[in-house]
């Protein structure tokens, strides 16, 4: 079960990826005009943060599962393609709506389908499971742009991004042959209460929301390297170093989230192992300022990633652990979309921040994760007398 589940998720997570650049190079190749381009990946991102309470409050509450999610990815690709053909040969906002539409369905292509594993496996092998569904995440941020661009210069801008919309619906098709049981009862429109569930849940409950805002705060500083990387490519003098540090990154991430699947450590308090790998990752990137050479500097990213890869497949499954079954998609979709708000604001505060130099950023974003570990420990203190879910009880709720 858990492999028919990664192949959904690699499919609709490398369409994701790696539509970010194909917007751009369709945009370029048929308009010529790079700020077309960037409005339809804003286009295609931004109604995600909008769109996620409601998308995980109805995703908790309607009763066919299946036709929900899977039709939910389709409605994706379907839009991808539609994007595919309209771009240049339809007028912008025409374009630029469908792209958003599609966009409204990106939370069930992250925490939305994330949330699922909790139903389709049983509690003991939960924590290999969100290992392996980082890693799918992983793997979507390295391979996706890399398709994007092979698939265009092989066969056009337009046929390469219509070939990633069908990647995302054939994993949508493939979410209907997933064993998820339809509920007994649904309600298909969210009451005002539902949309507010999971927002009380990330502010009231002690290690949801420890988990919620220290790895939100350990993402402003993430959402900052991009910047620093471009930065510190200009002062080494290596061109490479621009994609070439993130790439490490993400290499290393990889690498982590492989081996805390095969060794998984603190299981059993997943706030705790998110808050030691805020620390640890800022410990590595502490190190970068101080190095003199790309390839060294490369290794510091790199170590920082394998720290990224437990925390991100620890929060995982600490979402799952303690959010209750009724809210349990709407704190996946929200707890990512409030990640990626607090990535985007810290690319822009990096933006307006270079005279720091590139050693001074990074130093930064390496004090951003510091501070992100003592916030999570801070918002543990208040923890309230508590033991997560037992076995049985989390096996009758799915």
């Amino acid at each position: 079960m858990l492999v028919r589940y990664l192949q959904v998720a690699l499919l609709v997570r490398l369409a994701s990826e790696g539509a970010r650049v194909g917007l751009v190079v369709l945009a370029v190749d048929r308009t010529r005009s790079t700020g077309y381009g960037g409005a339809l990946v804003a286009a295609l991102l931004v109604p995600s943060v909008i769109a996620a309470p409601p998308a995980g409050a109805l995703a908790d509450r309607v009763r066919r599962r299946r036709l929900f999610h899977g039709g939910c990815l389709v409605f994706y690709g379907t839009g991808l393609a539609a994007v595919a053909l309209l771009v240049g040969r339809a007028c912008a906002p025409l374009v630029l709506a469908v792209a958003a539409a599609a966009g409204c369905c990106t939370p069930l292509l992250t925490g939305g389908l994330t949330s699922l594993l909790g139903d389709l496996l049983p509690p003991a092998a939960l924590n290999r499971a969100f290992s392996l569904d980082a890693v799918s995440y992983n793997l979507a941020g390295i391979a996706g742009p890399a398709v994007a661009s092979a698939l265009a210069a092989a066969t056009g801008p337009a046929r390469a991004l219509a070939a990633l919309g069908a990647g995302a619906a054939a994993g949508g098709a493939l979410v209907f042959a997933l064993p998820l049981e339809p509920r007994a009862s649904g309600t298909p429109v969210p009451r005002p209460a539902d949309l507010g569930a999971a927002a009380v849940l990330l502010v009231r409950d002690p290690p949801l929301r420890s988990l919620t805002w220290a790895s939100a705060v350990g993402q402003l500083g993430i959402g900052a390297l991009p910047v620093a990387c471009v930065m510190l490519a200009a002062h080494y003098r290596t061109p490479w170093a621009a994609g070439g540090l993130m790439t490490a990154m993400a290499l290393g991430s990889l690498a982590g989230s492989l081996v805390y699947a095969w060794r998984p450590w603190g299981t059993r308090r997943p706030e705790l192992t998110v808050v030691v790998m805020l620390f640890a990752t800022g410990a590595a990137l502490a190190a970068v300022p101080w190095t003199d050479s790309a390839g060294a500097t490369a290794g510091g990213f790199a170590l920082a990633g394998c720290c990224t890869g437990p925390l991100f497949a620890a929060l995982l499954t600490g979402r799952d652990r303690y959010a209750p079954p009724a809210a349990r998609t709407q704190v996946f979709t929200l707890g990512a979309s409030i990640k990626s708000a607090f990535a985007a604001g810290g690319a822009a505060l990096a933006g307006g921040w270079q005279s720091a130099g590139p050693g001074g950023l990074v130093a930064a974003v390496a004090g951003c994760q510091v501070l992100a570990a003592a916030l999570g420990a801070l918002l543990l203190k208040e923890r309230r007398a508590r033991v997560p879910r037992p076995l049985a009880e989390r096996s009758a709720g799915h």
